[in-house]
């Protein structure tokens, strides 16, 4: 059965294109510059699709293009890309060169936000040291309170659990799974199978339609 409902996750969104244009949105590795004014191609394409808004779209591609590893594949020599994977000119100067900058920038963003935890944390493990020096305890006082005091548990991590992508086989209704959607895999439940098609129920109430590879046991 076809859901009508409309995918408001960014991350959802992506998986959706990653899926539904393989050879212009690139999931994993180096992506491709793409297409100028390839949004307008992408809405009419999507036009009789309910599942997706321009809005959403909108919010989604500029995610993907302000990312990382879109910035640097912005690169002399690099070529542009159509919705099917057809190279559309070469990348111009001002626009390596501007994502050059941009990149740049967001790095140092982030690198300026990281220093300051850093700080922020380090700031925070120096108070109880000061603290202590100001109300320094008696030897005797620390040994015995030290006396019959059991050590503290060790604490145990939980073992890592590795998701691999599942088979159509594998699957049934109501079945409890992870569905790979951008980096981090969300849980839900299979609502229904088709022959090409997996409709989960996510978690979080949004229902999406995926295939079995991007399902996770």
């Amino acid at each position: 059965m076809e859901s009508t409902e409309k995918l408001t996750d960014t991350n959802a969104i992506l998986a959706y294109l990653y899926e539904t244009f393989p050879l212009c949105f690139i999931a994993e590795g180096e992506a491709k510059p793409l297409k100028i004014g390839l949004f307008q191609d992408l809405a009419e394409r999507l036009a009789d699709d309910s599942k997706v808004s321009k809005t959403q779209l909108r919010i989604a591609i500029r995610r993907y293009t302000n990312s990382w590893r879109y910035l640097k594949a912005l690169k002399e020599g690099a070529q542009r890309v159509d919705l099917d994977g057809n190279p559309c000119g070469a990348l111009e100067a001002e626009h390596v060169e501007h994502a050059q900058k941009a990149l740049k920038e967001s790095q140092d963003k982030a690198r300026a936000r990281r220093q300051e935890a850093n700080k922020a944390a380090g700031k925070d493990e120096q108070k109880p040291r000061d603290a202590a020096k100001r109300k320094p305890r008696a030897k005797a006082e620390f040994a015995k309170k030290a006396i019959g005091k059991k050590p503290a548990a060790k604490k145990v991590e939980a073992p890592a659990v590795n998701l691999v992508p599942a088979e159509l086989s594998q699957l049934s209704s109501g079945q409890k799974v992870n569905v790979k959607l951008g980096a981090t895999p969300v849980p839900g439940v299979i609502s229904d199978i088709t022959k090409e098609d997996i409709q989960v129920q996510l978690n979080t109430g949004l229902t999406v339609k995926v295939k079995a590879e991007h399902i996770l046991l």
